[in-house]
Parts: structure tokens; sequence; C-alpha cells
């Protein structure tokens, strides 16, 4: 079953229904949606997105990134506002928003570990949300929320090839999206200082699994084993 959903006015929105985990299970489809912005998706775009199940939308981006939507969002759907990046914290960003470093999984270690309430705050989200499917996205469904759904897969046991493979399908989705912002397509530029950093996205996501704590995570980012319970019997099958 394809991944990859066509809502009119977004690129890179996927299911994460299909990915088995360690102990056999499957997350199922239409629980967890990962995607870019969705304020210009079309009437019709959001009427798919209805027809997916969903119910709740959480928006990582800042304050200065959001802008009107372009039709009318459906008043059924509950929109969670959560920044993920803390932007108030100049020290941190000092250094990782000064270059391509902030735009691959190279920031989400330290990200992780300097601001564990926003990520685990997120995951604690989704396994509260209403009933119904859950979207995440940020500004073009690459980063941000694939930092949020490295976890998310982690926590339910997805191997971590898996992980890495879904952050890479963001590459083959976006050049249309920086075409219509009139912008280069970022997917060589960030190969190219992988390269000169000799690493690969998959190997830093990876790294970053390995390194973490897990525990250590979930209790200073206040996520607890009952938010655990509920996150797998919302998403498994």
């Amino acid at each position: 079953m394809a991944r990859h959903l066509d809502w009119e006015g977004c690129f890179n929105a996927r299911d994460l229904g299909g990915l088995k985990t360690a102990a056999g299970d499957e997350i199922r489809r239409g629980a967890a949606v990962r995607a870019d912005a969705l304020d210009a998706l079309t009437a019709r775009g959001w009427e798919a997105v209805v027809a997916h199940g969903v119910t709740t939308i959480i928006d990582l981006r800042n304050d200065d990134e959001l802008g009107a939507d372009a039709a009318p969002r459906p008043e059924e759907l509950t929109t969670l506002r959560m920044p993920l990046d803390q932007v108030e914290d100049t020290e941190f960003w000092a250094y990782w928003s000064s270059g391509w470093q902030f735009g691959t999984p190279l920031y989400y270690g330290p990200h992780i570990a300097r601001f564990p309430r926003r990520s685990a705050g997120v995951i604690a989200a989704i396994a509260r949300a209403a009933p119904g499917g859950v979207v995440v996205h940020c500004g073009v469904g690459r980063d941000r929320t694939g930092l949020v759904t490295m976890l998310l897969l982690a926590l339910l046991g997805v191997s971590v090839e898996e992980i890495a493979a879904d952050y890479a399908l963001s590459t083959a989705r976006l050049p249309p999206l920086f075409a219509r912002r009139g912008e280069p397509d970022q997917g060589p530029l960030i190969e190219a200082f992988f390269a000169e950093q000799a690493t690969s996205a998959s190997a830093v996501i990876a790294k970053t699994l390995a390194d973490l704590d897990h525990e250590a995570w979930m209790r200073d980012g206040g996520l607890t084993e009952d938010d655990l319970a509920r996150l797998r019997a919302r998403l498994l099958r």
C-alpha cells in the first residue's frame, strides 16, 4: 500500500501505516501522518485530510512561519501549536541555525538533549489526542517532523533502517515544493554537505538513536509509561 498521500496543496505527506516493529506489530493505517505545512491545502486537500480520518494536527513551526490558510480549515479538526525549536535559546541556535547542519539530522541529538520537553511533549500530545488520526508537520516536513517521527518510531520498536529509510523519502518529494517557492532543490546541496562531512543522514540517525538514553529523555521530557501504553494502543495493530 502506497504511503504517500495525495493531499492537494501538500507535497510531502505520508502515512506511517505499514511500518513494522521488531516485535512483529504494524503501525495502523490512518493513525499517524507526517507532512509539510498544511497552510497551502486546497478545499479538496482538506476534504482528503478529513476523509483520511484525521482529527488532530500538531504544528511544529515557529510563530514567524505561520500564514493564513489558502482554504478554510474544517472546524472539526483540532490544531495544536507546539513549536519545536525553542528559538528563544539564542546560545543554542547561534550555531545550529547557521548552516546545513540545521537542515539535517545532525542537530537531532543536541536538540533532544537540550530541549527534551519539546520533543517528548509532542509525543505525549500524539498519545493523548482525541480519537482519530494525528498529523505532525513543520515547514517542509523533513527535519523537525523527522526528529519527532524518528523518536515516535523508535519508541514503537521500528528498526533504525526503516526509520532512516522513512526520513530519506522526503528527498524525492520536496523538489516541487522548493520549485513552488522559487528556491533551489535542497536535496543535492545537503548531499554535498554530507559528503564533506564524510557521513550520511542514515548514519547520523543511526548514531543518534544508538547514543540516546531513552529513559533519561522520557524522564526529563515528562513522558510517562502511561503515555507509551496509549501510544502503542493507538498506533499499533
